[in-house]
């Protein structure tokens, strides 16, 4: 009896590193929000780091001969399906105190809008929060418009709308999947500092 009793905060004592997936569709400022959400938690003496899904597929994918980050969402399902599961798995090895994952709800692809985050990969990673980066359409549509970075098709209000839905209902199933807790956090203009600090709250640091 008494080792039941100690079990549990044996348990606690050893709990494990909070994996925050965090998700937003282009324009919405999510790389320079989760920069400064980094800083800020380092300056709590605790260590954070950031992996881009995108990227560990891409360097997956490079083997297999793509050239271009943008080509992933044109490859066959199953390949899709085989180099998500490796970023999940190179993921779920990882150690910080705080890790993020930086990726997409959805990718859109011929067949639609196929989910960035299957029930596979969730079981995979086991992330303890979602967050879901938000702005109104148009700033999301100006943001896009200057951004010469990335090869991205054109693109209206309407479509911008539909994207910031479909990015709610894929999260919101992920979080009935996990058990684990979403919440959707706005970046607007000029304001990224306010938007890092209510990061940091949801997740619990």
């Amino acid at each position: 009896k008494k080792w039941k009793w100690l079990c549990p905060d044996l348990v606690l004592g050893l709990e494990e590193s909070k994996k925050v997936v965090i998700v937003g569709i282009p324009g919405v400022g999510k790389t320079s929000l989760v920069t400064k959400i980094a800083e800020l938690i380092k300056q709590k003496n605790k260590t954070v780091s950031v992996h881009s899904y995108g990227t560990i597929m891409f360097e997956e994918a490079k083997k297999m001969g793509i050239k271009n980050r943008d080509e992933l969402r044109t490859l066959p399902i199953e390949k899709q399906k085989e180099l998500q599961k490796i970023a999940a798995e190179t993921i779920s090895n990882l150690s910080d105190d705080v890790i993020f994952i930086d990726t997409h709800a959805f990718i859109s692809t011929k067949a639609g809008f196929y989910p960035g985050l299957p029930n596979y990969v969730i079981q995979i990673i086991q992330p303890t929060n979602f967050i879901a980066i938000s702005a109104s359409p148009d700033e999301i549509h100006n943001r896009r418009m200057k951004d010469g970075t990335r090869e991205r098709d054109p693109i209206s209000i309407e479509d911008i709308k539909k994207e910031l839905a479909v990015q709610d209902a894929m999260l919101s199933s992920c979080s009935v999947f996990s058990g684990s807790p979403m919440k959707v956090i706005f970046n607007h203009e000029g304001k990224i500092e306010e938007a890092a600090v209510n990061v940091i709250d949801a997740i619990g640091l």
